[in-house]
């Protein structure tokens, strides 16, 4: 007698039910609040960067952030930035804003997490990565990226938008890295 598993479709009915699950959980989280100091001040952390930093007042935990602004996006509304989000000496997020509306994620993740296929290039080294699609808003940058970003003189990304893919350019190079591997832990490597 055959298991309820080995019939025909059952299985992929449970990866679709289970994918949907993932995509409805990552709709409905909250994003993470921008974690500024009490002014909302920021200083510059070398080059393009700019350095906020707070301590939780009910936990006492240490965060800090570093945005980069990009130096062009063609269509954008608003400000198209990287952001590191750091607590306690650990990276927490690396996200890219896009500063414009992103299309629909066309990739699922290993869970069925909805993604986004992006192609970046860092320095002289195209590569293309699936960023997590987080409500439309930005994508997750992974960590290796994010490493290898921090130690670039050009770092570029292609990304969708619902009229088709933009390039938004950043000059990462001149950023205190003592100051990112403190608040981080994070290193840069070379692609």
């Amino acid at each position: 007698m055959r298991t309820l598993f080995h019939r025909v479709g059952v299985i992929p009915a449970a990866v679709r039910l289970a994918s949907l699950f993932v995509f409805l959980v990552v709709i409905s989280a909250p994003i993470l609040p921008a974690q500024e100091d009490e002014g909302g001040q920021g200083w510059s952390a070398g080059g393009n960067w700019t350095e906020y930093s707070s301590e939780d007042r009910m936990t006492a935990q240490h965060r800090t952030r570093f945005e980069l602004p990009a130096e062009n996006v063609a269509n954008s509304d608003n400000e198209a930035r990287i952001v590191l989000y750091c607590t306690d000496g650990k990276l927490t997020l690396a996200d890219f804003h896009p500063g414009s509306k992103l299309a629909r994620p066309n990739w699922p993740g290993f869970w069925g997490q909805p993604q986004m296929r992006v192609r970046v290039r860092i320095d002289d080294h195209p590569d293309e990565h699936s960023w997590n699609w987080v409500r439309g808003h930005f994508l997750s940058m992974d960590k290796g990226t994010t490493r290898e970003m921090l130690g670039a003189n050009i770092f570029r990304i292609e990304f969708q938008t619902p009229q088709g893919a933009e390039i938004a350019e950043f000059a990462p190079e001149g950023v205190d890295l003592a100051a990112v591997h403190k608040a981080c832990g994070l290193t840069p490597k070379k692609p």
